[in-house]
């Protein structure tokens, strides 16, 4: 099992997508990469806390590489886009990956290299070891399926469907 967390703005469709894609064991939604100790959600909202809405994914590598984790992540952000996704805007909904093994970071960077030629500005995403991770609260878990009508800035046919890598 392998784990690698995402920043892509709401975390709420972040986890949506990623639970569906096979080989994803486990998505937790929280908190990443900020300097303020268990944050909540309204702390978080003021853009003091440093932190980025993400989502924690544990992964089973025999059945989905990193490399096919990267090209999901990089068909739901547009990583040119500093602070906002969507219609969210804020340092909290800034796109991010947080790698907890350093062996992940070529594999990172090669992604980000490649997916680069597609847009004309600069990416923009956070690419950083995972200092902090705080689980947020228990609402925000799995919360597209407790509200099914939620916001959510990513396509919904991209959510309804299991995504090929």
């Amino acid at each position: 099992m392998r784990k690698i967390v995402f920043a892509g703005g709401c975390f709420w469709g972040v986890e949506a997508y990623f639970k569906n894609l096979g080989g994803v064991i486990a998505t937790t939604v929280g908190y990443a990469n900020g300097h303020k100790p268990n944050p909540s959600y309204e702390e978080v909202c003021t853009h003091t806390t440093g932190h980025a809405e993400a989502c924690a994914i544990d992964y089973d590598e025999t059945r989905i590489s990193l490399t096919e984790l990267l090209a999901a992540f990089w068909r739901i952000v547009d990583p040119t886009l500093k602070d906002q996704q969507g219609h969210d805007v804020g340092n909290q909904y800034r796109t991010g990956i947080y790698y907890v093994d350093s062996s992940d970071l070529s594999v990172i960077t090669e992604s980000r290299d490649a997916e680069q030629a597609k847009y004309p500005a600069p990416i923009v995403t956070e690419i950083e070891p995972l200092g902090r991770f705080y689980t947020a609260e228990e609402y925000h878990q799995d919360y597209l399926d407790k509200n099914p009508g939620g916001y959510c800035h990513i396509p919904l046919e991209l959510l309804r469907r299991k995504p090929s890598a």
